[in-house]
């Protein structure tokens, strides 16, 4: 895999992948679980949404690190997606934390919901990041792998419409932290959280 340019980012990786063992034994078999669903589909492609229920904060980070874990462990079957329950905006703050992290971000498209250009290693043209429903275009609308990403979205979508199985992997919200001194930690402590649980994830299906 050819690094050149994101130098931050392969030493971000390098350092999560390090950290496998944080992974606490439940969630652990979670991830293990869905890894399972991958390997051992017999389907030409995968896809898997991510669902929170603004579509803001996490569901956005796990999208962008399932996306290059996929990448990483050479999953090429896979296509990662996210959505939520409403439409609102990529958080600038975890826009920030995965800016830090290593990815390259720009605006494509400006607005109250912008349209974000994310690239890494492997997709250099950048993937389209922005707030939408998981029904929402371009989000598969049947036999996905449907991934909750916070309680409430689990608690409000009891059934996920056009979903081929179900996997709860859940993450505590950063937003209890805007406005305070602890904000830009807390947005990095849960991207590290999710890159580290992407990556141990994507790991299992190589």
């Amino acid at each position: 895999m050819d690094w050149k340019g994101f130098e931050s980012l392969q030493e971000y990786v390098a350092d999560r992948v390090e950290e496998f063992d944080l992974i606490p034994k439940e969630r652990r078999e979670i991830l293990e679980g869905l890894a399972a669903v991958i390997s051992d589909s017999e389907e030409a492609s995968i896809n898997i949404i991510f669902i929170c229920t603004h579509n803001s904060r996490r569901s956005h980070m796990a999208h962008l690190w399932a996306s290059l874990g996929a990448e990483v462990y050479e999953a090429k079957k896979v296509s990662c997606f996210s959505g939520g329950t409403e439409v609102t905006a990529f958080n600038p703050l975890a826009v920030k934390a995965i800016k830090k992290a290593g990815f390259r971000v720009s605006i494509k498209i400006p607005g109250a919901n912008p349209v974000y250009l994310v690239s890494y290693p492997g997709c250099m043209e950048g993937l389209k990041v922005f707030s939408k429903k998981y029904t929402d275009p371009p989000n598969p609308t049947r036999e996905f792998q449907a991934v909750m990403t916070c309680s409430d979205a689990d608690d409000a979508c009891p059934i996920v419409t056009g979903a081929a199985s179900r996997h709860v992997i859940t993450y505590e919200d950063p937003k209890v932290f805007d406005g305070t001194a602890r904000a830009a930690e807390a947005y990095a402590d849960r991207c590290g959280q999710i890159s580290r649980e992407m990556l141990y994830l994507f790991s299992l299906t190589s």
